[in-house]
């Protein structure tokens, strides 16, 4: 699907769609991403996984770095989530994206460390994306996801669980 998405051709019309009114853009663009970190939350409570949320998680000897959810916790963390919700511009995604950056940099080699990307800002700034996918197709991060590919989030938080004996 985000290979899909890349090479999709946009007109200016859906820019208008996505940018459309003044004052709730950035209302729309925070709400966005609290939608993505209330889902991967979602998936990680239906699993009955412990987890905190909006921390920083411990990696490479003293070093951390920020993550949307880490199970069990930030200082434990065996598996660290990303969730970037892409509807604000310019700044903001360059932010995330550093963000994951770090928490590639950081990670141990027995952490797991995945990142949840959704909306539509990301169409004006493929290059922020590339580099995200980057990271995950040179096995920096374990995983890349979007709301629409939630299943296979949820298959893949299951899995590192239990290889990390978080479940039975």
């Amino acid at each position: 699907m985000i290979e899909v998405q890349r090479h999709k051709v946009y007109d200016f019309g859906d820019l208008l769609v996505a940018r459309s009114g003044t004052r709730q853009t950035a209302t729309r663009a925070g709400a966005s991403g609290r939608r993505v970190e209330d889902e991967i939350e979602a998936v990680v409570a239906n699993l009955g996984l412990p987890y905190q949320v909006r921390t920083r998680f411990s990696g490479r000897g003293s070093s951390t770095a920020p993550c949307d959810l880490a199970i069990p916790n930030g200082g434990e963390a065996a598996i660290a989530v990303a969730a970037k919700g892409f509807d604000s511009t310019g700044s903001k995604l360059t932010d995330a994206v550093r963000e994951i950056e770090e928490m590639a940099t950081v990670r141990l080699p027995s952490q797991y460390v995945l990142a949840v990307i959704d909306g539509i800002g990301w169409k004006s700034r493929q290059s922020d994306l590339r580099r995200i996918y980057e990271l995950w197709r040179t096995r920096q991060i374990d995983g890349m996801f979007t709301l629409a590919s939630l299943d296979s989030f949820r298959s893949h938080i299951e899995e590192a669980a239990r290889i990390r004996r978080l479940i039975p």
